[in-house]
């Protein structure tokens, strides 16, 4: 037997290291992935490849034995499983069987109105990165028994660890054990879960079926890529050819009120009614498959799952085998594979058809990998009713798609099942609904909302966008908490957006500047920029993240949490803040092994930050773990507007625990008491705009483009990849972190032994230069040399002033200043290295030749 890797061994150089079982178990195939080219594809999971449902089955329900056995009757009876969404979900409930009297719950990618979740977590090497815990009952993970969590492949151990670390802290326990079908941790990660589990003080047991590693040879990545580019072509979706018969629906008779698997909750007891009806919910399939064509008219039979819902199908189809039918099991996944027509290669055929469940999380494509070209004569699908909408059923649906390569279609509903269950917050009343997050009192997050619309709300929020299809940063750098305006037709002249901004006739977020083009010159400016200030960038953002580490703890402290447990979630100001949250998250993975949670959220002068981001963000973290981030201060309006947004936010929402302090690279305008350093430096990743900042523009809100449900919006500049500098950026500053390691500790200890108190001698400053050049309004005087950068590229500026002596800082304001005809006036005493000014007085009364406004002065 051909093992289903060669094709990509042979041409990457990847290495399958371990017993002879692992062949037989993993595959391999290429997806589109900034970390990770490669995938392993398990043949005995159900997802990807067709089994037998006795293999797929059997192989959880073993674990789940082995785990009773290292856990003794007493303890597994206390147990819970948790399981991951969406390719482990029937791994999980077959493990939880195995075990005998354990709860089941999985992890869900669907949001569910009114239920809070009881936690979340971040599967940072996926593509769809955002989990939730819905339990029914809220009680379910708060016991004190053993959690087993369990996955189809055990890695890096990212994934646990973040999903323990964040589940100790509100549910504390003394024993975990993690269960997987393959243990393929490199050496370097062999010894991550020993030590972590020595930081929080808990006993962590890992089971698998096999163990090995994956051997990957310097410059797979890139090597991967191409190969992907080279071979990737066009799926067409096919449509049934004429007279292909309609699909078959099947009425199930589903008992009201059995769950259709564990996204809320699956019991012992619903696994016992379940066993009790699987053999007449079978029967009703077994009679459509045969259909007056005798026991033997449905030839080969795939039953097919669907995502998440992937228990309910393999028991049907397990309960079909057991009946003498011809069965393979798999699912339809959301997750995009390169699919290669080779015996050695794990992904022969993909179906790629519209996304149709409701709610799902985005519209966009889904899959279902070697049904085509399989030699099945029936497909039985198995959605829930979420599922069954007119996507499902349309010329380029699933349903067609699969009538296009098999003789019959039968379709089957389960009902989706709706949790009966009513959160209030004590003392509540019925005039205040109110949403609590279940947990223990000092360790969970508390969300009162006097706005009985707010659950609804926070449920219909989509997940964050990602890249590479919002923004060219990985998709676990950050999360995007924006609507993608891309297709808007946003920009206009610098001298008309100006002349509207002061006249009062429109908000400066209401469009957007012309992407400033860098010449070459300016372009070798910013290369040389980097190169001279990446150390010193290093310096700062080891010095903000380690300050923000050292002080969550105190700040849980004052909110009553638990000290311990989980990191910070890094919530940046779009867009200049964004880069200085990665490479914040990039230092704690790199000094500590924390994975963060990172979003980019909008906020706007004079009109506050983007609710809608805080409600997501209170639905799916602890608010007082929330710490945002910036890249620099001038005078601290977007501090002060922070403040005030977020207070008002309390008052409205009545969701509490949100720190309005802002962590920030640079702060020279002594606006805030997180900082990297005070110094106004040049930060490279001011001197451009979205290159720099993953390709993504300036955050927009209109009212015509943002509804009151929706996020604020920004577009991808996906035409200027060609010039992009991000990946570089972050890069060249991540390269110094080492060299800068010791200093920081440094820096730290003083800071945090300092007096901090913010002095505001920056906003002092900007007001005496408004009144001194008579401009008379603060907002049109911003300091700093982020901002006088802003000015330079984005708005009408006046005139710029330069600090004597900070030339080494000011090359690239000197160079846009010279473009675009501004005079630089060399000044003493300011306390920033430069300022950029934007005269008051703009009017178009005066045009030049070319018809552009002139600048009155």
């Amino acid at each position: 037997m051909v093992w289903t890797g060669t094709w990509v061994a042979e041409r990457l150089g990847v290495e399958l290291i371990g017993g002879e079982e692992l062949p037989a178990l993993l595959g391999l195939a290429l997806r589109r992935n900034p970390k990770r080219a490669h995938l392993l594809v398990s043949s005995v999971l159900g997802k990807h490849v067709p089994q037998r449902p006795s293999v797929v089955y059997g192989s959880g329900l073993g674990l789940g034995v082995r785990v009773r056995e290292l856990l003794g009757d007493e303890e597994a009876a206390r147990s819970v499983v948790l399981g991951y969404a969406e390719t482990a979900t029937a791994l999980g409930h077959a493990v939880a069987d195995g075990l005998g009297l354990a709860p089941y719950l999985h992890s869900t990618r669907r949001p569910v109105a009114g239920v809070a979740p009881a936690g979340g977590f971040e599967e940072s090497h996926s593509h769809a990165t955002s989990h939730l815990l819905l339990p029914e009952d809220p009680e379910l993970l708060a016991g004190g028994g053993p959690l087993v969590l369990v996955d189809d492949e055990f890695s890096t151990g990212n994934t646990v660890l973040n999903t323990i670390r964040d589940l100790h802290a509100r549910y504390p326990r003394e024993r975990y054990v993690v269960v997987a079908l393959v243990d393929m941790r490199s050496t370097a990660d062999l010894g991550r879960l020993d030590a972590f589990a020595e930081e929080i003080g808990a006993r962590v047991d890992l089971i698998s079926a096999a163990a090995g590693t994956v051997r990957l040879p310097d410059g797979v990545l890139e090597k991967g890529r191409a190969l992907v580019a080279r071979h990737e072509t066009a799926h067409a979706a096919p449509v049934a050819p004429g007279g292909k018969p309609a699909p078959v629906r099947v009425t199930l008779g589903w008992p009201e009120g059995l769950p259709d698997g564990g996204r809320h909750g699956f019991t012992p007891e619903h696994r016992e009614h379940l066993e009790e009806v699987l053999p007449a919910l079978a029967a009703r399939i077994e009679e459509a498959l045969e259909d007056g064509r005798g026991g033997s008219g449905s030839g080969r039979v795939l039953v097919l799952g669907f995502e998440e819902l992937m228990y309910a199908p393999l028991r049907l189809a397990g309960a079909l085998e057991d009946t003498g039918h011809d069965v393979h099991y798999s699912t339809t996944t959301r997750s995009p594979v390169l699919a290669v027509d080779d015996p050695g290669y794990a992904i022969r055929t993909r179906l790629v058809f519209p996304a149709h469940d409701d709610p799902a999380d985005g519209p966009g494509e889904r899959y279902a990998y070697n049904v085509a070209g399989a030699g099945f004569d029936t497909v039985v699908l198995v959605v829930d009713s979420a599922a069954d909408t007119p996507e499902l059923h349309a010329p380029d649906g699933l349903l067609a798609q699969l009538a296009a390569h098999v003789t019959r279609v039968v379709l089957a509903v389960v009902p989706a099942y709706e949790p009966a269950v009513t959160l209030s917050t004590p003392g509540a009343t019925s005039s205040t609904p109110a949403v609590t997050s279940p947990a223990p009192a000092a360790a969970s997050s508390t969300l009162t909302v006097s706005d009985s619309e707010a659950p609804e709300r926070s449920s219909m929020l989509p997940e964050p966008l990602r890249g590479p299809a919002f923004s060219s940063y990985a998709p676990e750098e950050v999360g995007w908490l924006l609507q993608d305006l891309s297709d808007v037709e946003l920009e206009a002249p610098t001298e008309e957006r100006e002349e509207a901004i002061q006249g009062g006739g429109a908000h400066y977020a209401e469009s957007l500047p012309v992407e400033y083009q860098p010449s070459a010159r300016y372009q070798e400016l910013f290369h040389s920029a980097l190169e001279s200030s990446a150390a010193r960038m290093a310096r700062a953002v080891g010095t903000v993240t380690e300050t923000v580490l050292a002080e969550l703890p105190l700040r849980r402290g004052r909110h009553g949490r638990d000290l311990q447990g989980r990191g910070p979630v890094l919530v940046s100001l779009a867009r200049a803040g964004t880069p200085v949250g990665v490479l914040m998250r990039r230092w704690a993975k790199a000094r500590h092994g924390l994975d963060l949670p990172h979003y980019a959220v909008s906020i706007v002068r004079g009109r506050g930050i983007d609710a809608n981001a805080l409600r997501w963000l209170a639905a799916h973290h602890d608010p007082v773990d929330v710490v945002f981030v910036d890249g620099w201060t001038g005078k601290g309006a977007i501090t002060r507007e922070l403040a005030e947004a977020i207070k008002e936010f309390e008052n409205a929402e009545g969701i509490s625990g949100f720190d309005p302090e802002i962590a920030v690279l640079a702060d020279p305008g002594s606006c805030v008491r997180t900082y990297g350093t005070r110094e106004d430096f040049l930060i490279p990743s001011a001197c451009l705009n979205s290159t720099v900042s993953g390709l993504i523009s300036r955050t927009v809100l209109r009212s015509d483009l943002v509804g009151p449900h929706d996020f604020h919006g920004a577009k991808f500049y996906r035409e200027l990849a060609g010039s992009d500098v991000s990946g570089a950026f972050l890069d060249a500053v991540t390269a110094r972190f080492d060299e800068v390691a010791e200093t920081v500790e440094v820096d730290v200890k003083e800071l945090l032994a300092a007096d901090r108190t913010p002095t505001w001698e920056g906003w002092a400053a900007v007001e005496r230069i408004s009144e001194e050049y008579g401009i008379h309004d603060v907002n049109l005087v911003k300091p700093g040399v982020g901002e006088t950068t802003r000015v330079l590229l984005r708005r009408v500026p006046w005139k710029i002033l330069a600090k004597r002596g900070a030339d080494a800082d000011l090359a690239h304001v000197r160079l846009l200043a010279e473009q675009r005809g501004v005079p630089v006036e060399i000044v003493d005493e300011l306390p920033y290295n430069c300022v950029g000014l934007i005269h008051p007085q703009y009017t178009r009364g005066a045009t030049g030749a070319d018809g552009k406004a002139v600048v009155s002065q």
